[in-house]
């Protein structure tokens, strides 16, 4: 009886390092360097940085670091700060939204279809554009690539709708603008036929604008706590 008793201890260090070895999902990496006290966020947001392969937050009155946010193998090429989300646009194509207050979670990835290759050339412009805050406080957020663009609720990630870009045409990401809730992105087409109505898309946290249109919603959750 003690033999399989002492394999048994024997065993138990060897799960638990198999356990803490097993690689992050999406290879993430997130340090936190100093907890933030209860409330504490409330009196400022960190600012988010980047450098050559992580995101980093740092508190707005000390200048400390909060947290850093690295991938394997991966560079930030994009972010974009909002009430409680850091937001940010990989070189693989992969979207992320962390925790900005105190970095103690990613709390969603979404892959962007097709946009790593895209994203790897100079037509991209290291991701310009990309992300685009469809709603005050960017409850709702555009992902914009050539294809398609693709808005997601940013409170749990859930992809409410997707445009695709019209059949010989292509968005462009660079060119676009928020302006009285209103998103405009171009959407230049090869055919010289095209009108220059069609090559401007507006669109909102419901989807494109035309007229005549019914929404369908974007089954909020209520406030974010």
């Amino acid at each position: 009886m003690a033999l399989p008793v002492a394999l048994a201890l024997l065993a138990v260090p060897l799960i638990t390092a198999a356990h803490h070895a097993r690689p992050a999902p999406y290879g993430d990496h997130l340090t936190v360097h100093a907890r933030v006290a209860a409330g504490a966020e409330r009196a400022g947001e960190p600012e988010l940085r980047r450098t050559g392969r992580a995101v980093e937050a740092y508190d707005p009155g000390s200048g400390k670091a909060r947290w850093t946010y690295a991938r394997e193998g991966r560079r930030p090429l994009r972010t974009l700060g909002a009430p409680g989300h850091a937001f940010t646009l990989w070189s693989d194509g992969l979207v992320t939204d962390t925790a900005r207050a105190d970095g103690g979670s990613v709390r969603w990835h979404r892959a962007v279809p097709g946009s790593a290759a895209w994203l790897r050339g100079p037509a991209a412009r290291g991701g310009a554009g990309v992300l685009r805050p469809l709603t005050p406080g960017a409850r709702m957020l555009a992902v914009v690539t050539p294809h398609r663009i693709a808005a997601y609720r940013t409170v749990d990630g859930d992809l409410r709708w997707v445009l695709p870009a019209r059949p010989g045409c292509a968005f462009v990401p660079a060119r676009s603008v928020r302006t009285r809730g209103v998103l405009l992105v171009a959407q230049p087409c090869a055919s010289p036929a095209a009108s220059w109505t069609s090559q401007l898309i507006a669109v909102d946290d419901y989807g494109r604008i035309v007229p005549g249109r019914t929404p369908l919603g974007n089954g909020d959750l209520g406030p974010e706590k």
